[in-house]
């Protein structure tokens, strides 16, 4: 695995240079207020580096805000390290997320990226994108698809793979999903709703005339088209986390230095 590209860490290597100004406190118990004193110092560098993210970002997630973690110092090793930690299950890497906002370059694929282009959908060379507006109950409000939503759309266009193929939606969920019927007036309707995938101008296809992209239809002879999710090409991003930036917002040194003070008094019982 990847050394993390969002990492903070101080140290107090050279705390051992204190004991003769502070002959009451055990060498035990000078070590165990360093290890305290730099735990704080990283817990008060999370909050910046969270805020720095609030900043930056556009309505970032809580998942990747509470990604930042702290893993504190001890007495026997005296570092404290403040970075976005994958915590496991189904969310993705924080760290992969995060890593083209700080080295630049091009946004690693979502896994419903790659599983659209396992199933032949998604071209190469391209990446998804939501619409300026939307698709009604596809996103959370915060610039992404919701989860459930993308499951949606994975098992209509049969890409949940092998693992997944039970949950792969059949014709008939599809049929019962788009509730086509035929109006008094003779008319083909959807009363539902159908997906659909339009490729534009990239393969000659009825639908050229519609940007790249899953699209859904409903209404009378589905002329009601709404955009669900957009190819576009793969873009470079340019950094947005500053991380010398994050450190001298934070003010490292000087935090360091108050809570060490704070924490040798509190040893003292002072």
């Amino acid at each position: 695995m990847a050394t993390p590209v969002l990492t903070f860490t101080v140290d107090a290597t050279g705390i051992d240079r204190l004991r003769d100004k502070l002959q009451r406190l055990s060498a035990d118990g000078l070590r165990g207020a360093a290890a305290k004193a730099l735990t704080d110092t990283a817990f008060s560098l999370r909050r910046t580096m969270q805020d720095e993210m609030r900043e930056v970002f556009d309505r970032p997630t809580p998942y990747i805000l509470q990604s930042v973690r702290v893993d504190p110092a001890t007495p026997e090793h005296l570092e404290a390290t403040v970075a976005p930690t994958y915590m496991g299950g189904k969310g993705v890497d924080p760290q992969r997320v995060l890593q083209a906002q700080v080295e630049g370059g091009i946004r690693a694929d979502k896994r419903s990226e790659v599983a659209l282009r396992r199933a032949g959908i998604l071209p190469a060379g391209f990446q998804t994108a939501i619409p300026r507006v939307p698709y009604p109950g596809s996103d959370d409000g915060r610039g992404n698809l919701k989860g459930g939503f993308i499951v949606r759309l994975l098992t209509y266009f049969q890409a949940m793979g092998e693992q997944g193929y039970r949950a792969n939606m059949t014709a008939k969920r599809k049929a019962q999903l788009a509730r086509r019927n035929v109006t008094p007036g003779g008319y083909k309707t959807i009363g539902g709703v159908v997906f659909f995938v339009a490729y534009g101008r990239l393969r000659g296809a009825p639908t050229r005339h519609l940007a790249p992209g899953i699209w859904a239809k409903s209404g009378i002879h589905g002329s009601n088209l709404r955009p669900v999710l957009m190819f576009v090409r793969r873009g470079l991003y340019q950094r947005r986390l500053d991380m010398r930036q994050i450190a001298r917002r934070g003010q490292v040194e000087a935090t360091l230095e108050r809570r060490m003070v704070y924490r040798i008094r509190a040893a003292l019982g002072e």
